[in-house]
């Protein structure tokens, strides 16, 4: 997953919003959205990566959510253990935080963003192992954790909220759809800036482009929020939205009820072929928080 934006807390009607895009290499094993059991029993709604079988984007029928993305490394290599098993730990809902973190050899992993959330606790929090003001440089690796309040975040391949041009642009979307999102609007109102912004291929101006140590044909290639590379046979595999809404009766003094959230996640997924972001296949789950 390389591209999130997400709305959390920020609307008492629309206390979950999430939109982003998974790029991965095009031969790599997945299965997309549906529903499964992880080891302990606990059913999650997710993709799957069939080769290490983690997941980079899922939800809980217990009401935790977990989001991955990894930082881009100049010379990038697999690490011990991969890192889409850090979603499915959290998921699985036997650790609860800062246990979870506690556990974590960050040397194990190559660079990672790990986002997660506990709706029955109201609990945010982001953790990575790559220096969040250098997140680009060669260094030992280490935890860094920050608890996430109520508001609309970005993350990309750096750290959180760090504003390459695609993760500002996908947030503005998240914040622009929030508010016909949690008035229930036609779809077609609060999805078109979301899908807008998912499925821009158009790269950033070289003066805007991330440095990152990577070279500057590749920034630019990488620079999009849709990415096309069939010739290094990688791009965006899929792109997913979730919103998480409240009933009308069930806010009170401004307050949700989570216990009667309504869940409702979409995904496409895209081929090499693909040229517009809707004519991705189509799969949706609901879930009840």
């Amino acid at each position: 997953m390389c591209l999130i934006a997400f709305a959390i807390d920020a609307d008492a009607a629309c206390p979950l919003l999430i939109a982003s895009n998974r790029d991965e290499f095009l031969d790599r094993p997945t299965a997309p959205l549906h529903r499964w059991a992880l080891p302990g029993g606990e059913q999650v709604v997710a993709g799957r990566d069939l080769r290490d079988g983690g997941t980079w984007l899922g939800v809980s029928a217990s009401g935790r959510v977990a989001m991955l993305t990894n930082v881009r490394d100049a010379q990038p290599g697999p690490g011990r253990r991969s890192r889409g098993e850090l979603p499915t730990r959290w998921l699985q809902g036997d650790l609860e935080w800062p246990a979870m973190v506690e556990t974590l050899d960050p040397a194990d992993y190559g660079g990672f963003n790990l986002v997660i959330g506990d709706v029955r606790t109201r609990l945010w929090a982001w953790v990575g192992n790559r220096d969040p003001e250098y997140p680009h440089q060669a260094a030992r690796p280490q935890l860094h954790t920050r608890r996430l309040a109520p508001g609309v975040y970005g993350l990309s391949n750096a750290s959180l909220d760090t504003p390459w041009p695609k993760t500002v642009q996908l947030r503005q979307a998240v914040q622009d759809a929030l508010l016909p999102a949690a008035r229930r609007d036609d779809a077609r109102t609060w999805l078109k800036p979301l899908s807008r912004a998912l499925g821009s291929g158009e790269p950033v101006a070289e003066q805007d482009m991330p440095s990152t140590g990577a070279p500057r044909e590749l920034e630019r290639s990488l620079s999009s929020a849709f990415v096309r590379m069939p010739e290094r046979g990688y791009g965006t595999r899929s792109s997913l939205v979730l919103r998480a809404t409240a009933p009308v009766d069930g806010l009170a003094g401004g307050a949700a009820s989570e216990a009667s959230w309504s869940v409702d996640v979409h995904e496409w997924t895209h081929t090499p072929a693909v040229t517009d972001w809707s004519l991705g296949a189509a799969r949706s789950e609901t879930l009840r928080w």
